[in-house]
């Protein structure tokens, strides 16, 4: 896979101090490459929203932008 450049996303953040620097969605500490990583292995949106209490609306929109 392509190398992401989180810095462009507007829904996510990095800051070193956070989660070793991972990439984040904005405002937690719930690493976007953790949110990918299920997708991938097939769990749905509405599962992945329940689970870490995301709204859908934005996994859709995170999982846009990997796609892009």
């Amino acid at each position: 896979m392509e190398k992401l450049y989180w810095s462009n996303c507007p829904l996510v953040e990095i800051d070193p101090s956070r989660v070793s620097g991972r990439p984040v969605l904005k405002g937690t500490r719930m690493p976007v490459e953790d949110i990918i990583a299920n997708y991938e292995y097939g769990v749905s949106i509405s599962e992945i929203s329940t689970q870490f209490q995301i709204p859908a609306t934005i996994i859709e929109e995170l999982l846009s932008y990997v796609e892009r």
